[in-house]
C-alpha cells in the first residue's frame, strides 16, 4: 500500500525460512528478491544479499564433534547431525566430506545469484581446488577470475604444488591453461614476487622466460663484483635453461607443428647467442671479482654494468675489464671479445678508456693501449692516432714530456700537425709541416703562421715567413 520496495522483507522472511531449517520454503522467497548478475565474470562475490545467504548457510555447518557430556545439543543441531551421518557422502578432490544438504543449498544459490569468482572462492574455502579448476575451464572465465579465486589464496597458503599438480591432472599438456598460467606470472611480477615466479616458469616449462628470470636475480641489487661473484651459479642456471630449450627446439623441429604456444619463443641462433652472452659474463665477472679482491679496483661509480643490458652497458663492462686489470693487457682480452661479439664501436671504446686513463695519469698504459689496439688485427689505418687525439682535449693537465711522446706516436704527420696546433704547440707542428711534399707543406706553413699571428708568438711568425 505504501509502495516500498518489498525485497527487504522477501530477503528477511527467506532468512527466518533457512533459520527455521525450511530450505525449499526458503528459495521460494529468495527468488521473489534476488536477482543474477548482469556480469557472472565481474570481480566480486554478488550482491549483498546472496552472500549473507551463503554466510549463513556455511555457518551453520559445523564439523560433528561427538561429545558425551553434550547434554545441551539443541532439536534442531542434533537433526542437521543426523542427516548429515545419513547421506550417501562424497569425497571431494581434496579427501574433505563435503556434500550435505546446506552445501548443496549454498551451490543452489551460488549458480543462480552468484558470479563465478564466488562459486569458485566457494570451492576454494572447502578444499575442492579440483571444482574450482573445472568451473573456470567450463565457463572460460577470464584471466582476473582465476588469479583473485585461485592463484592468489593457493600461493598464499602454500597451496602452489597442489595448483600445479591439478593443472597437469587436467591437461598434461597445460595449452588450455596457458592464458591463465601468462597472466599469473604478470601478476608475480607486479609484485615483485620473483622466486614464486621462477618455480611457476619452471613448472610451465617456459626455460626463456625462466632464464630471463635468473638474469634478474643475478643482477638486482648488487653492490659489488664480490657479490656478483657469489651470484654465478645463477649463470650457470641462465646456460642450463637455453641449453634444454635448445633441445627442445631440435626435438620439435622435425614435426609439422611446434606445440607450447604459450612459452616463449626464440630462434636456435639468438638462444646460442645468449648462452655466448652467458659465458663471457663468467669471465667479467670472475675477472672483476679476482681485482676487486686484489685492491686494484679503481672506478668507484655505484652502478654494476652487466652484459645484459644495453649497448651502452656493454661498453661500460669493456671499458672496466681494461681499467681495472694490473695494466690494460691484462684485460684487453676479454675487452676485445665484448667488443667482437656485440659489435661496438670500438674507437668510442678506445677513447673512453684513454680518457680515463688520462685522469688518473696513467700515461705510458695510454701507450700500452695503443700497442695492444694495433696487436689486435682489426684496428684501421688511424685509430690509434684517433684515440690520441680524442685524449688531448685533456692536454692542459698532461705535462709536457707525456704530451710530446703520445704525438710522436702517431703515425701520420697529418695528425701529428692537428695534435701539436690543438696544444698549442705551434713550433712542433711547423718542424713537422716543413718535411712533407712541397705544396702541402707551404699552405701547412701558411696555416701555422696564421696562428701564430693570431696568438702573438712573434718568433713562430718570423720563422715560417722565412721558410716561406
Amino acid at each position: 500500500k505504501s509502495g516500498l520496495d518489498p525485497s527487504g522483507a522477501w530477503h528477511a522472511w527467506g532468512m527466518a525460512c533457512l533459520k527455521a531449517g525450511n530450505l525449499s520454503s526458503a528459495r521460494e522467497k529468495f527468488s521473489r528478491c534476488l536477482k543474477p548478475p548482469v556480469d557472472l565474470n565481474q570481480l566480486n562475490y554478488g550482491s549483498r544479499l546472496i552472500q549473507d545467504v551463503i554466510q549463513y548457510l556455511e555457518s551453520t555447518v559445523k564439523p560433528i564433534h561427538i561429545v558425551d557430556d553434550d547434554y545441551f545439543a539443541t532439536l534442531r543441531e542434533l537433526e542437521a547431525t543426523l542427516r548429515t551421518r545419513s547421506l550417501s557422502l562424497e569425497m571431494m578432490c581434496e579427501g574433505k566430506i563435503q556434500h550435505n544438504s546446506y552445501y548443496q543449498e549454498c551451490l543452489f544459490y551460488l549458480h543462480s545469484y552468484g558470479t563465478h569468482l564466488a562459486i569458485i572462492s566457494f570451492y576454494m574455502r572447502h578444499d575442492c581446488m579440483r571444482e574450482a579448476l573445472l568451473h573456470l575451464l567450463n565457463k572460460e572465465s577470464p584471466s582476473e577470475v582465476f588469479i583473485e579465486g585461485i592463484f592468489i589464496p593457493s600461493y598464499e597458503s602454500g597451496k602452489l604444488h597442489m595448483l600445479e599438480n591439478l593443472l597437469e591432472t587436467i591437461d598434461p599438456g597445460l595449452e588450455s591453461w596457458g592464458t591463465y598460467l601468462i597472466a599469473a606470472c604478470k601478476h608475480l611480477q607486479r609484485k615483485n614476487y620473483y622466486h614464486i615466479l621462477y618455480e611457476l616458469q619452471q613448472f610451465m616449462k617456459d626455460h626463456v622466460r625462466a632464464a630471463m628470470t635468473c638474469i634478474r636475480f643475478f643482477t638486482h641489487g648488487a653492490k659489488s663484483y664480490t657479490e656478483l661473484g657469489g651470484r654465478q651459479t645463477w649463470l650457470l642456471k641462465i646456460k642450463d635453461h637455453l641449453k634444454v630449450y635448445l633441445q627442445e627446439v631440435s626435438r620439435s623441429s622435425g614435426r609439422k607443428k611446434m606445440v607450447f604456444t604459450f612459452r616463449k619463443k626464440m630462434s636456435a641462433t639468438d638462444v646460442s647467442r645468449h648462452i655466448n652472452t652467458v659465458e663471457l659474463q663468467m669471465e667479467v665477472t670472475k675477472f672483476l671479482h679476482r681485482c676487486e679482491s686484489s685492491g686494484t679496483f679503481q672506478m668507484t661509480d655505484s652502478s654494476l654494468p652487466t652484459l645484459f643490458g644495453n649497448n651502452n652497458m656493454k661498453m661500460d663492462v669493456a671499458c672496466k675489464v681494461m681499467l681495472e686489470g694490473k695494466n690494460i693487457e691484462e684485460g684487453f682480452g676479454i675487452a676485445f671479445r665484448v667488443l667482437q661479439d656485440f659489435q661496438l664501436e670500438a674507437t668510442e671504446l678506445y677513447s673512453k678508456v684513454a680518457k680515463q686513463l688520462v685522469k688518473q695519469q696513467k700515461y705510458s698504459e695510454i701507450r700500452q693501449l695503443l700497442k695492444c689496439v694495433n696487436e689486435s688485427g682489426v684496428a684501421a689505418k688511424n685509430d690509434g692516432d684517433n684515440i690520441i687525439i680524442n685524449c688531448l682535449n685533456e692536454f692542459k693537465n698532461i705535462p709536457a714530456e707525456d704530451l710530446d711522446n703520445l704525438i710522436q706516436d702517431m703515425d701520420s704527420d697529418e695528425n701529428k700537425i692537428q695534435a701539436y696546433l690543438m696544444c698549442n704547440k705551434l713550433r712542433s707542428a711547423y718542424l713537422v709541416s716543413v718535411r712533407q711534399e712541397n705544396t702541402r707543406a707551404v699552405q701547412l706553413v701558411q696555416h701555422v703562421r696564421q696562428l701564430a699571428e693570431n696568438s702573438g708568438d712573434d718568433i713562430v711568425q718570423a720563422i715560417c715567413a722565412q721558410w716561406l
